[in-house]
């Protein structure tokens, strides 16, 4: 009913820039909070950046400063830029939505997840 998708990962150099989009599509009535997490080999996944429907943002303090989180309401669509990277940044990194949907007599909240785009980052 509501699918995530991801895209802009790759390979750059340390000190280079990347910028990921992830684009909600199916049955959407509106778009609460969007949320960028990543997971590195053999660690837990962390959130990275956080955006509300009303444009308050939170950061990871490992990215503040050199992530950009940002939203195009009309396209549905959670960006995060990335500048500075460093090879500690590698990760495989997912989107996170809280969507409401239309039922036949109601609406409802779930929280969908993308497939995840690889990012690294060599020394």
């Amino acid at each position: 009913q509501v699918q995530l998708v991801e895209s802009g990962g790759g390979l750059v150099q340390s000190g280079g820039s990347l910028r990921l989009s992830c684009a909600a599509s199916g049955n959407i009535f509106s778009i609460n909070s969007m949320r960028w997490y990543r997971q590195a080999p053999g660690k837990e996944r962390e959130l990275v950046a956080a955006i509300t429907s009303g444009g308050s943002i939170n950061y990871a303090d490992s990215v503040k400063g050199r992530f950009t989180i940002s939203r195009d309401n009309a396209k549905n669509t959670v960006y995060l830029q990335m500048n500075s990277l460093k090879p500690e940044d590698t990760a495989v990194y997912s989107c996170n939505a809280a969507i409401t949907s239309k039922a036949v007599w109601t609406t409802y909240e779930a929280t969908y997840w993308g497939q995840g785009t690889q990012v690294t980052v060599s020394s």
